[in-house]
């Protein structure tokens, strides 16, 4: 299959109109990341790659982070960071109560909010124990891979 331009512009107006951050595709030996990169002045501009050759096995490349998160405060406690670009949730559904709250305790293995990728709901477990200081996440927010969801001490 190749990725003809028609196609990559469907592509990117799908992020637009989603509002996602990247869309990425493989076919066989084709590969094809479209993604969006964030102006901190003015509207977000849509950066549409090269089409490439790619080896199937080949690893995908870590997003680059913005300069603004860069510049955050140290913040207290063990972050605990989304695995995967989605939407997160803090709770099963929306009339259930959240998973964990600021001020509440969390073990090892507990699990502490939702990230829906692609219709597929992933639970995120904490991997340390302690008292959740600061949920830096929305309830229903688009997340990236990588973002702290919320700071665990």
């Amino acid at each position: 299959m190749k990725f003809e331009t028609d196609y990559i512009e469907k592509l990117a107006k799908i992020i637009k109109e989603q509002d996602l951050s990247e869309i990425s595709l493989e076919d066989g030996e084709q590969a094809i990341t479209i993604r969006k990169d964030v102006i901190v002045s003015s509207a977000p501009a849509v950066a549409i790659s090269t089409p490439a050759v790619q080896p199937v096995s080949a690893p995908a490349s870590a997003p680059i982070e913005a300069p603004s998160e860069a510049k955050e405060e140290k913040k207290s406690g063990t972050p605990i960071t989304s695995p995967m670009v989605g939407t997160f949730y803090m709770a099963p559904s929306p009339d259930s109560a959240p998973f964990v709250s600021v001020g509440g305790s969390v073990k090892q293995g507990d699990v502490v909010c939702i990230i829906e990728a692609m219709k597929m709901m992933n639970e995120i477990k904490s991997e340390v124990a302690g008292k959740v200081v600061e949920v830096c996440v929305e309830d229903g927010q688009p997340v990236e891979f990588g973002q702290v969801l919320m700071y665990v001490e």
